[in-house]
């Protein structure tokens, strides 16, 4: 599930033109050494992500391009949030809070399966290459 770097990030937002181009470029620099980025549809953050799951997927992969994988929508705060959001936000606490703020909020996890890092939405995704 986590091979050997994945990045996992509820979708989108007022960030989305900036964070698609970007985790693209990322996406095809590494994907070649193992780099996954795992994306998350979410509906949770001003309703942003009204679409069907068909939907979402024939946005993001024509227009915005995107190659990594597109999930099925879910929630990532409350009683119903996905077990896999449960687990990086139990890893990766936020600033004020475990919850998720935004859409765009980043998880990095290593080959091992460990949270190295969670950044905010508003983190480019080229500053996490370094």
């Amino acid at each position: 599930m986590f091979s050997p770097f994945f990045l996992g990030l509820p979708l989108p937002s007022g960030l989305t033109q900036s964070n698609y181009k970007e985790l693209n470029m990322l996406y095809e620099k590494y994907r070649d050494q193992g780099f996954e980025i795992l994306a998350f549809p979410c509906n949770q953050f001003g309703w942003q992500e009204p679409g069907t799951n068909e939907e979402i997927q024939e946005t993001v992969c024509t227009m915005f391009k995107a190659e990594f994988p597109i999930f099925e929508k879910i929630e990532v705060n409350g009683e119903n949030a996905a077990p896999i959001f449960k687990f990086l936000k139990s890893k990766k606490g936020g600033l004020l809070g475990d919850d998720i703020k935004w859409n765009f909020t980043k998880f990095l996890v290593n080959k091992e399966g460990k949270v190295v890092e969670r950044y905010a939405p508003t983190t480019s995704p080229l500053e996490i290459e370094v």
